[in-house]
């Protein structure tokens, strides 16, 4: 039996993802600990999604050793797994029907399914789902149609969604993709205070763009191709340096405020976050 620290909700080991003979992810040696807050960035095709596709235990490593909460994935059932994780994803909106009410769709997130059908809800179960959405500054949406709502409103609701069942890990996949800025800083604004709520599930967050990372992370990984560049402690991590070559081109980061922003550096430029 494999040694696995209590500690680690995510616990990567050699870890690779393979499709069709090419490798997306890996190797990667990656551990999130119950109180850290990760974000994930790089291009395009980076391999980001894969990770926490596996993190989610939505995928199966191809070769290496998994584990999530302890348990080796593909040798444990992933659902008991997924019952202890909370997902926020582009994808899971995409499947959600038009007409489907906030209210249901945050409530069923307790049974794993899309809107409510003929399961049995206590009304402690309302309560919560109203309480969160009121956390997320959703309330109001509670009995508008999906279809009906705002790619900002819709990010909030399925944060709402993905903390229903309490789970010890939060992912959320691109939470500020498809905004304008008004709506982006008030989302990255909610998950900063997420962030520094000492009783809030470990968070990984993927993201193309440093401006959307969240005061109170503490941690960072940049991939490119498949590969980790840097990862560990934030400001460690996220240097100009860094960027350049997550992204191939000069990069000039800032910090401001305890928040991050980069921009192509100038001819003659100076990296001002070494």
């Amino acid at each position: 039996m494999t040694d696995t620290n209590e500690d680690l909700l995510v616990d990567f080991r050699d870890v690779t993802f393979r499709r069709e003979g090419r490798t997306l992810v890996g190797p990667v040696d990656w551990q999130v600990e119950l109180d850290e807050r990760w974000v994930i960035i790089g291009p395009n095709g980076a391999g980001k999604t894969t990770l926490i596709r596996i993190a989610a235990a939505e995928e199966f490593p191809s070769s290496g050793q998994a584990f999530i909460m302890g348990e080796r994935v593909g040798k444990t059932d992933m659902r008991d797994l997924r019952a202890m994780i909370g997902v926020s994803s582009s994808a899971l909106g995409n499947r959600i029907p038009a007409q489907e009410k906030v209210g249901d769709l945050v409530v069923s997130a307790g049974y794993a399914i899309l809107g409510r059908w003929r399961e049995d809800y206590d009304e402690i179960d309302f309560e919560q789902a109203q309480n969160i959405l009121d956390q997320v500054g959703a309330f109001h949406l509670m009995d508008r149609e999906w279809g009906t709502l705002s790619e900002g409103e819709r990010k909030r609701v399925l944060i709402a969604r993905a903390l229903m069942t309490n789970p010890e890990l939060l992912i959320l996949d691109e939470p500020g993709a498809g905004m304008d800025l008004g709506g982006r800083e008030d989302l990255v604004g909610y998950l900063g205070d997420l962030a520094m709520d000492a009783d809030a599930p470990a968070i990984v967050m993927i993201t193309h763009h440093v401006e959307e990372i969240p005061e109170g992370f503490t941690h960072a990984m940049l991939l490119d191709e498949g590969e980790v560049v840097a990862q560990g402690l934030i400001d460690t991590v996220l240097t100009s340096e860094n960027l350049s070559k997550t992204f191939r081109q000069p990069i000039e980061l800032d910090r401001i405020g305890g928040r991050f922003f980069a921009r192509r550096s100038r001819p003659g430029g100076l990296h001002r976050a070494k």
